[in-house]
């Protein structure tokens, strides 16, 4: 067997189970390899229910008092039953498992695991495992992968799966060089996969851990010093000199920009006029002005005859950015033609904005990753501007700037991220930072509570909007599961339908719902249809709601800060005072002292360095950051000390061997070229 075998050379894989795991993005048997555990069951000896905590899992001797009832409510079904241990009971809930009322018999001692939350001040055990006190005694102690799922996975069929291909003796060459392994002091590949999938014990899980971030971070940063060195080779095909149309738009803004956002603004003028490809990163908060110095180096580009490309990570942000080019046109008075591209157009749209973007008629598109696809053929791409490109991952930038002869490119990102982590992350770009807030936003009101004042939190959002304002109410993914995750905002969304006003509209929003649901959510939330939206992180990088003036973020302690302080972004866009509440469920000093950042605090980047402080190499499962940059194990906070060793790794290694050529060298080529093929790169050292 070979790493890109297909799945089914796997006994037991037929097509249809292959079908399955192509959902999950598992095509090859390398696919399946690298698709870690997000988590481990460690089962543990039972507790009684008097210590039992909000926010924890744990397990429970106890037996029904009676017999399990089920009722159904918008489309899911809710079990239900109280379980008592001899001294003290707790409730039990199970959703979608109607056929459990028939196999849990009262009277009968069980085995029950599950998280314990709190509904209106009451505990309860929530979608609990079920075992014999037998089947529970053969379990305590070990340590078993729990995987993401999608629809007809289990994580017991993935773990089989995953055992069979790294059975194959051929599968697993270690590619890293010799010395790298022991000058940073990692274990072997194959001990590494092994025991991140099935772990001995916490040490060896730890080394296993270290040795795969190190990977991800030095194969990421082999393609990053590849991306420099072809733009430094490259020469600027875009004669861009300086032009009014920027000046005049600057003039007839409502507002001046800060002082940061001229300094950007004037950095990126001058570049774009150089012999060199200027390839930028602007770094700053949520509301720092970014998208107006976009604005700028598009209209100077339209001006000088070419096309600007911006790509943004949702449909409704791509509407807002659309909107307003198109209005400063207007009001200015200025004749450049823009379309908006995105996934949920019609094709008539589509072959539209298509010809529009061909024949060189749109001077601006601004878009999702439709940008990127392959019937988009521009005319004169001179520069490509990707708003979050954590989101997209260096591969589509990339695949956007190749629609062009090598434009210019910018990066913007609201993801605060220390400036001693950001100059390796960006490695091929030059960093701006905008370190200003316009002057007209006052700065957010925080607080850390803990559940204890969750009714006066819900107080809250009802003044404010009694006021006319809006609230955003963010729930975490209890489990990785887009399933469970929808059914707890829909069940969080009837609880605040019960304990808000029923004028008020209350709405839920997940990341399993379809693309034209979540846009059209978001567009009457914008619209102030919806008063308070219930929501996951989806709404992290959504749009410009200016009217939200509220953002409650329940059980904070699950999140990373940089996280929290991106949520608490999408608030204190308007003119009025704005408020966020960070309820914790767990308690702890560690914890209290983490969220206090926040309250201390409203500057990312200060942010950032505190949670760089605190979460140090030793906290290797602790809160990850959800979403930023786009590896598969490694937290550029958790793990910052092994980034600068992948760093300092792959400056020495290409200092020696600046092309990969050296005999020891040939199975790390073979990986990276392996990589760059499979992403649709066109990389070379």
């Amino acid at each position: 067997m070979k790493l890109q075998d297909s799945l089914d050379s796997l006994k037991g894989i037929g097509e249809k189970t292959k079908q399955i795991y192509e959902k999950a993005g598992i095509e090859t048997l390398e696919d399946l390899i690298g698709y870690y555990p997000r988590t481990y069951d460690r089962y543990e000896s039972p507790v009684p229910i008097c210590e039992l905590r909000e926010g924890e899992l744990a397990a429970v001797c106890g037996r029904l008092n009676a017999p399990l009832e089920t009722r159904y409510q918008r489309g899911l079904s809710m079990t239900s039953g109280r379980i008592s241990d001899g001294i003290d009971s707790i409730a039990v809930m199970w959703f979608n498992m109607p056929y459990l009322k028939n196999s849990i018999r009262s009277g009968c001692n069980y085995i029950f695991r599950g998280r314990i939350r709190s509904k209106r001040q009451l505990l309860i055990l929530d979608q609990p495992q079920v075992f014999s006190a037998a089947q529970y005694e053969g379990l305590l102690g070990t340590m078993l992968p729990v995987y993401s799922l999608v629809k007809g996975m289990t994580s017991q069929m993935v773990g089989k799966a995953v055992r069979q291909a790294l059975a194959g003796p051929e599968m697993l060459q270690d590619y890293l060089p010799e010395e790298i392994r022991h000058t940073y002091g990692l274990a072997g590949y194959l001990f590494s996969v092994t025991q991140i999938h099935f772990p001995k014990d916490e040490a060896s899980l730890a080394i296993a851990r270290k040795r795969l971030v190190f990977d991800e971070f030095f194969l990421f940063l082999l393609q990053l010093r590849g991306l420099r060195t072809a733009r430094e080779r490259a020469e600027n095909q875009f004669r861009i000199t300086a032009r009014e149309a920027p000046g005049k738009l600057l003039d007839h803004l409502p507002y001046q920009l800060t002082g940061a956002q001229l300094r950007v603004w004037k950095t990126i003028e001058q570049e774009l006029q150089q012999p060199a490809v200027m390839a930028r990163l602007i770094q700053g908060d949520v509301g720092s002005g970014k998208t107006i110095v976009a604005v700028l180096a598009m209209v100077l580009v339209a001006a000088n005859g070419y096309q600007s490309a911006l790509m943004v990570p949702t449909e409704v942000l791509a509407q807002q950015h659309y909107a307003l080019f198109t209005e400063l046109m207007r009001a200015n008075n200025f004749s450049f033609g823009a379309v908006l591209l995105t996934g949920s157009m019609t094709a008539k749209q589509k072959r539209e904005a298509n010809r529009k973007i061909a024949e060189g008629e749109a001077s601006v598109v601004i878009g999702t990753h439709a940008l990127i696809q392959e019937a988009v053929q521009y005319q004169k791409l001179a520069l490509v501007i990707t708003d979050e490109q954590h989101r997209f991952g260096v591969r589509q930038r990339e695949a956007l700037s190749g629609k062009g002869e090598l434009p210019h490119t910018i990066v913007m990102s609201a993801t605060p991220i220390p400036r001693t982590l950001a100059v390796i992350l960006y490695g091929d770009l030059d960093i701006s930072v905008i370190d200003e807030r316009p002057a007209n936003r006052l700065p957010i009101k925080n607080c850390v509570v803990d559940t204890r004042y969750r009714k006066k939190a819900y107080e809250w959002i009802k003044k404010e909007v009694q006021a006319g304002h809006q609230a955003y109410v963010i729930c975490p993914m209890v489990e990785e599961s887009e399933a469970i995750d929808a059914e707890n905002v829909v069940e969080y969304t009837e609880v605040l339908r019960t304990e808000l006003p029923p004028a008020f509209v209350v709405e839920y929003l997940h990341g399993k719902m379809k693309p034209k649901e979540k846009n059209e959510i978001m567009e009457r939330f914008l619209r102030n249809e919806i008063q308070v939206l219930v929501s996951t992180t989806v709404v992290e990088v959504g749009v410009n709601v200016p009217n939200a003036t509220v953002m409650m973020i329940e059980n904070s302690e699950r999140f990373g800060l940089a996280q929290l302080h991106q949520l608490r972004g999408r608030v204190g866009r308007g003119d009025a005072q704005s408020y966020c509440i960070f309820l914790h469920t767990l308690d702890g000093k560690q914890i209290r002292d983490r969220l206090d950042i926040l309250c201390k605090s409203n500057d990312g980047f200060e942010i950032a360095n505190r949670d760089l402080q605190l979460r140090g190499p030793g906290d290797l499962f602790g809160v990850r950051q959800s979403g930023l940059m786009d590896f598969a194990l490694a937290d550029i906070y958790t793990d910052a000390d092994t980034l600068q060793q992948a760093n300092e790794a792959v400056s020495t290694l290409l200092a020696a061997d600046p092309e990969l050529k050296a005999m020891q060298h040939r199975a790390l080529s073979e990986r990276y070229e392996a990589l760059v093929r499979k992403q649709n790169g066109q990389i070379s050292l």
